[in-house]
């Protein structure tokens, strides 16, 4: 009885970090748009996300020379001035510092929740979608999947470095359906308690 008792007392600490717990996702994830987003104005973290875009209909448009991109990659660090040019000309860093705006405007948005859960609902609706689309990048980018070089471990479920980068964005969706619904219960408690002060 006494373990019993032990155990519920514990469970029920443990259970009292779902409000914490929330919070700290939220951070979390804005945390990781708003620094990600950030780096979408450097060069190299533009260069990084050229084989998704440029692999995907859903956004190789952005691109004025998608189909050339394998002759245009180099490595984190390298600078290759031909590269470079290439990049500019393609519209690569213009797409990069819109989308980059985009990531950090979601991260702000997520944490406005405090102003008001509207924010947060919006916020996480579109980190959503935007998880969605990452996801599709399994599906539209060769680079995802370890290529055949020789290693019989090659294609599907091999992921490369790139497939692996991906892979994490269901944590971000599943995490961003938490905070939509949290928020959407913070603003229906405040509408549910403004009409109670309004029929009293």
């Amino acid at each position: 009885m006494a373990m019993d008792s032990s155990l519920q007392r514990n469970l029920r600490w443990l259970a009292g970090w779902q409000l914490a717990g929330v919070r700290a996702l939220r951070i979390a994830i804005a945390l990781v748009l708003i620094w990600i987003g950030g780096l979408k104005f450097f060069a190299y973290e533009a260069d990084g996300i050229v084989p998704f875009v440029a692999t995907t209909p859903l956004m190789s448009f952005f691109y004025n020379h998608p189909s050339e991109y394998k002759l245009h990659q180099g490595k984190e660090g390298e600078l290759k001035p031909e590269n470079r040019q290439w990049n500019e000309a393609n519209n690569t860093y213009g797409f990069a510092r819109v989308l980059g705006a985009l990531l950090v405007g979601l991260g702000i948005l997520l944490l406005a929740n405090g102003v008001h859960p509207a924010f947060g609902v919006v916020g996480g609706l579109l980190v959503v979608i935007l998880s969605l689309g990452t996801l599709s990048f399994l599906f539209t980018t060769p680079e995802s999947w370890v290529p055949p070089l020789g290693d019989a471990d090659h294609g599907f479920p091999f992921l490369s470095g790139r497939g692996r980068l991906v892979l994490k964005d269901v944590m971000m969706l599943t995490g961003a359906v938490v905070l939509v619904a949290n928020s959407a219960q913070q603003w229906l408690n405040r509408l549910t308690e403004t009409k109670a002060v309004y029929s009293k």
